[in-house]
């Protein structure tokens, strides 16, 4: 085999090379995705993560005895106009799918005369509980919460201040109505802390 044979295969080997080297230097430039200068996203860490539970600590509910001092039964009207596809309001009118709400504050849970209570609220009638202000603020937030295993399909109203507008109004369904609770007082949190006492000074040593 002469020297230019051997030129040729040696020219051919060399431009496969260079092809093939070429040919990944561009599949790389295509293909090859930007990696993203930050990979990812950081996990909140357990301070944000108790954010949420803080705030909802912070916006507690106010007790009824509170709520009720703003409670507006013209509110409370309207808003159990929902509730009187079930229930009647006026005093005899007798029961519906649910019992008369007339007189209902501070009556014995499940005490209608003839009318078929739940189980669970036989249950609450038998221990001799009564609709007060408090227990009728937690039925109406959540009734299957408070009754456990009651039928009423209702799921509450969720707003307390809407809850102390109903309950007001309810409180008016009566010859005499039930005297409103006393606001529960607010913990003195502001009272001036204590000064402690100056330390005598040592007497000087000679």
């Amino acid at each position: 085999m002469d020297s230019f044979e051997l030129n040729k295969i040696a020219g051919a080997v060399l431009g496969t090379l260079l092809f093939v080297m070429g040919l990944g230097m561009l599949s790389g430039i295509i293909f090859n995705p930007k990696t993203p200068i930050v990979a990812g996203y950081d996990l909140p860490g357990a301070a944000e993560a108790g954010a949420g539970a803080a705030t909802q600590t912070a916006a507690a509910v106010a007790p009824i005895s509170v709520r009720l001092a703003a409670g507006d039964p013209a509110r409370g009207e309207k808003a159990v106009a929902k509730c009187k596809a079930c229930h009647n309001f006026a005093e005899g009118a007798g029961a519906k799918v649910g019992p008369d709400l007339y007189n209902i504050v501070d009556r014995t849970i499940g005490a209608v005369a003839g009318f078929g209570y739940s189980a669970p609220m036989k249950a609450h009638s038998d221990a001799g509980d009564k609709w007060t202000y408090d227990n009728l603020d937690h039925f109406i937030a959540n009734p299957k919460g408070f009754v456990k295993g009651t039928i009423m399909a209702f799921a509450g109203v969720a707003k307390p201040e809407e809850r102390a507008d109903i309950i007001a109004y309810l409180r008016t369904l009566s010859a005499n109505p039930v005297p409103l609770p006393t606001p529960e007082a607010a913990p003195a949190d502001d009272a001036a802390p204590a000064v402690p006492a100056k330390p005598a000074e040592a007497e000087p040593v000679h």
